[in-house]
């Protein structure tokens, strides 16, 4: 449904902070290590320790209000908390708003079209990694037009009041257009057939930026932010391992996290995520290998329950990789 109709995740379980005060958007330079999203648009966060690891894969909203969300993992919230509170800042309030907003994810390439039916807002004119507030239904909802699963998708965040009613109104405007309820093992299959890592898998404390390939979201111009002169040195010596997709010829199973990956009987490497891809029929993962046998093409092998078999490395984004 997500592919050829429409999906509705309930997304919920995304942690979600404001923060607000004239010195919101300094704060946020500081702590986190990309350049901050225009008003209206939105950005992927890394943000690092001063050892250069990551500490975060977060989300950053900026509403054009003065006002800004961080959206991340909801069981990592007290961890965010007391990193943020250790970097606070004159003029910066951070507030954790997890409990009294909730929402939904709506992916797929008929989301719009759904979406469209219950505003009076013409949703046409919002770009990928827009945010703006809409009016769905009798729900004045807080919206960004973005998906792990890779398709065209909106977050649809409410109050945690209006959560039920979010719901059936996204269910009664979908009901033609093929419309399905989703769950997160859904979004296992779609994220990896895009090649998108997740915190606590491909992402961890233990991980750079430039081993998971986030490096790419940090504003390297920036004067400072927590983390610059390590992740500097890093970008100077690239690291020695890398995130990779792989396809695996497994047969009853797939890998789930931290299988062996080995090359010519050496190991040089481990799986942090698997499953199937639905959409391409195949047994996928991403691991973390030796930036040596990264390219497209190598031939390397894994454990899966016991029992050895064949995994390639493939180009990232096997479903759709031209976006």
């Amino acid at each position: 449904a997500a592919r050829t109709s429409a999906g509705l995740l309930d997304i919920t379980a995304f942690s979600r902070y404001e923060v607000t005060g004239p010195n919101a958007a300094a704060w946020l330079d500081q702590v986190f290590a990309c350049k901050l999203p225009k008003p209206g648009r939105a950005t992927l966060a890394p943000m690092l320790g001063e050892n250069g690891k990551l500490k975060g894969d977060l989300t950053i909203l900026n509403w054009g209000d003065g006002s800004f969300w961080i959206m991340g993992s909801y069981y990592l919230r007290q961890w965010h908390m007391r990193w943020f509170e250790g970097q606070a800042m004159e003029g910066a309030t951070v507030r954790d708003i997890s409990d009294i907003v909730g929402g939904f994810g709506l992916v797929g390439p008929k989301s719009r079209e759904i979406l469209q039916s219950l505003t009076h807002q013409d949703l046409s004119a919002m770009p990928f990694m827009a945010c703006q507030t809409v009016d769905v239904g009798l729900i004045r909802a807080r919206v960004a037009r973005m998906s792990v699963s890779g398709e065209m998708g909106f977050e649809i965040n409410c109050g945690a009041l209006e959560h039920a009613t979010l719901r059936k109104i996204l269910l009664a405007a979908g009901a033609d257009h093929g419309l399905r309820e989703i769950g997160f093992n859904a979004v296992l299959s779609l994220r990896l057939e895009k090649s998108f890592g997740i915190w606590s898998r491909e992402f961890t404390q233990g991980y750079t930026p430039g081993e998971t390939g986030m490096d790419r979201f940090i504003g390297w111009d920036k004067p400072a932010f927590t983390g610059r002169d390590a992740a500097l040195k890093e970008r100077a010596n690239s690291s020695g391992r890398v995130l990779v997709t792989l396809q695996v010829a497994a047969t009853d199973a797939d890998a789930s996290g931290y299988e062996p990956v080995w090359h010519a009987g050496k190991l040089v490497g481990f799986v942090t995520s698997g499953g199937y891809g639905h959409t391409v029929g195949k047994s996928l993962a991403m691991a973390m290998v030796d930036r040596g046998l990264s390219a497209p093409g190598t031939q390397l092998s894994t454990h899966i329950v016991g029992q050895e078999v064949a995994a390639t490395v493939i180009p990232p984004s096997p479903s759709d990789p031209t976006g």
